[in-house]
């Protein structure tokens, strides 16, 4: 019922619309990022087979078998904005165009999302990408003052990226949802609404304590 009735999303939408009347939600300026969602690999079920709609996806030199969470972060707060739930294999590249709502003025991406700006999808629109350098590119940059000026630049749009791995952390370590519990992708999906509307509630009242507590001091 939940999944049928999208009843896991008005949850998710609830929370970042409290959240967003806090002023947390800014939406000027966006990280947009994707992890993966182990699936169990056992064939020991009805049909024989894996989790369906579960695909093999390599990363680095390993590879994963499961679904991706891609996730439209803001900038500011590090709160999630947007979620997309895909079969393992999709590439994260394919997916920044509808994790955008159209207020963005800049959006980051780590190296996965060369090229995003000159795809089709994307042509056209007003946000400008800042998107990380291939590391082979990276360790390639003259030892000159061009070179260092390029890597502080590398360096500064990592640490605004950083703020998309709290919430990946919120839900793998914190809520202990490192795989997928259920049977195909709809599922799946549906319950990381609710991870992650719930993450922004962890996320937002840390946010929170942090102000209060330099207030006081």
């Amino acid at each position: 019922m939940l999944e049928a009735k999208g009843i896991t999303r008005q949850i998710f939408d609830t929370i970042n619309g409290h959240l967003a009347e806090k002023g947390l939600m800014m939406r000027e300026g966006t990280i947009v990022d994707a992890t993966l969602i182990a699936a169990p690999p056992s064939t020991k079920n009805r049909d024989g087979e894996r989790g369906p709609e579960m695909h093999q996806s390599k990363k680095g030199n390993d590879w994963y078998f499961g679904m991706k969470a891609h996730v439209d972060v803001d900038a500011a707060s590090g709160l999630v904005h947007t979620l997309i739930g895909t079969t393992g294999n999709v590439s994260d590249v394919t997916q920044a165009h509808a994790l955008l709502n159209g207020d963005e003025t800049a959006a980051l991406g780590d190296a996965g999302y060369q090229g995003v700006g000159k795809r089709a999808e994307n042509v056209g629109k007003s946000v400008t990408w800042h998107v990380a350098m291939k590391r082979t590119k990276r360790k390639a940059l003259p030892k000159n003052k061009l070179g260092r000026m390029l890597e502080k630049l590398e360096q500064l749009k990592a640490s605004v990226r950083a703020k998309v791995a709290h919430p990946f952390h919120v839900i793998k370590n914190l809520f202990r949802h490192r795989k997928t519990r259920y049977r195909g992708l709809a599922k799946n999906t549906a319950q990381l609404f609710t991870l992650f509307g719930f993450a922004n509630l962890v996320l937002a009242g840390q946010r929170f304590t942090i102000t209060e507590t330099r207030s006081a001091s």
